[in-house]
């Protein structure tokens, strides 16, 4: 199966940018569109949705408490309509981490564009039965007092993690938070860190 690199396959890119040169050509695809596109899920909705929602969690026990149990009302109050989204905590005592193993389901909205290795074989069946060896290899190594719980997301409903809030953060406000929450910590793959 060979290991999981968190870096983007080059033939992937290399297959992407002559489809996009295609459509160009051909006039189907305006010039700036990807770009566009990208942007939106890059930085503007996706992971920013799902990066506000943890940090006003942190902030709201209130809101934390709608957000692991009506995800749909908590990510409302932020302007999205989600209907299809569960949270789950990462905690001392277990660690989640978010896989499809069927193809490559995956919240766009709450969590922006999905990372390559996401969608890869390797990841889709190794994050099930090794799910410490792969996080291992991201750089997370998760004691073994700690349990590690694997959500399979499918068609019908897509999985997202609620992070601990890092060492050092306790005194940053809402605004602060969000600038550090990655969308591989939203995954599972990685932490919060207060100094990023």
């Amino acid at each position: 199966m060979g290991k999981i690199h968190p870096n983007v396959d080059k033939y992937v890119v290399s297959r992407a940018r002559a489809l996009e040169s295609i459509l160009l050509e051909k006039g189907i695809l305006a010039p700036d569109s990807v770009d566009r596109i990208v942007k939106q899920y890059e930085s503007d909705t996706g992971p920013m949705y799902g990066a506000r929602a943890v940090a006003r969690a942190w902030v709201n026990p209130t809101y934390k408490q709608k957000l692991l149990t009506n995800s749909t009302a908590a990510l409302a109050e932020l302007g999205l309509k989600y209907e299809m989204l569960v949270v789950v905590e990462n905690t001392a005592q277990v660690h989640n981490l978010v896989v499809c193993t069927l193809c490559s389901c995956y919240p766009w909205p709450v969590l922006g564009l999905p990372p390559t290795w996401y969608k890869s074989p390797p990841y889709r069946s190794r994050a099930v039965s090794e799910p410490r060896a792969v996080l291992k290899e991201f750089g997370l190594e998760i004691s073994e007092s700690c349990e590690v719980r694997v959500w399979d997301s499918s068609a019908e409903m897509r999985y997202m993690v609620l992070p601990i809030r890092p060492p050092g953060a306790e005194a940053l406000p809402e605004d602060r938070l969000v600038k550090l929450i990655t969308r591989d910590a939203l995954i599972g793959v990685a932490t919060v860190h207060a100094a990023q």
